[in-house]
């Protein structure tokens, strides 16, 4: 009787092991397929941006400054979703690079409000058409309006 077990046991590895997964609950999950969607551009931009030397923390940094010169590095902080200890040791690896600097506020001389120097400008160009780049890769089979449609909905939910 142990060997008709253990062959049953056998057989069904080997029926399961042509069968595609049962991936029917997940998939109807966003936080899943968001995930999914993820890991596949992640590896893509991450190749790309290491030409620049920057990870994708970074390269949010220098386009967010970029498009809000002067902005408080606590506002940033809040806005990355990033603590302010973090975003600090963050933002000395870009300063060490001389792609920004750090500036007291005239008018709140305990804050710091940071600008991009002129060549942190010129890598934020390279590297957010790099990214816009990766993207259009990423989402090539979604047309333009499935692809505008997919980011509203995703922005709704943020």
């Amino acid at each position: 009787m142990p060997q008709k077990k253990s062959q049953q046991l056998i057989d069904a590895i080997q029926e399961t092991a042509e069968q595609e997964l049962d991936q029917s609950l997940l998939l109807s999950l966003v936080g899943y397929n968001c995930k999914r969607a993820y890991l596949h551009i992640k590896p893509m931009f991450d190749e790309r941006m290491a030409q620049y030397e920057l990870r994708a923390a970074e390269f949010t940094v220098l386009s967010l400054l970029k498009a809000n010169p002067n902005v408080q590095q606590k506002r940033l902080s809040g806005a990355i979703n990033v603590s302010p200890p973090n975003l600090a040791t963050l933002l000395d690896r870009l300063e060490a690079r001389k792609l920004l600097v750090r500036q007291r506020n005239p008018l709140d001389k305990r804050s710091q409000s940071l600008v991009l120097t002129t060549e942190g400008a010129r890598l934020c160009d390279q590297a957010e058409r790099t990214a816009v780049a990766v993207e259009a890769a990423a989402s090539n089979a979604l047309s333009d309006a499935e692809r505008a449609q997919l980011i509203h909905l995703l922005q709704k939910m943020s």
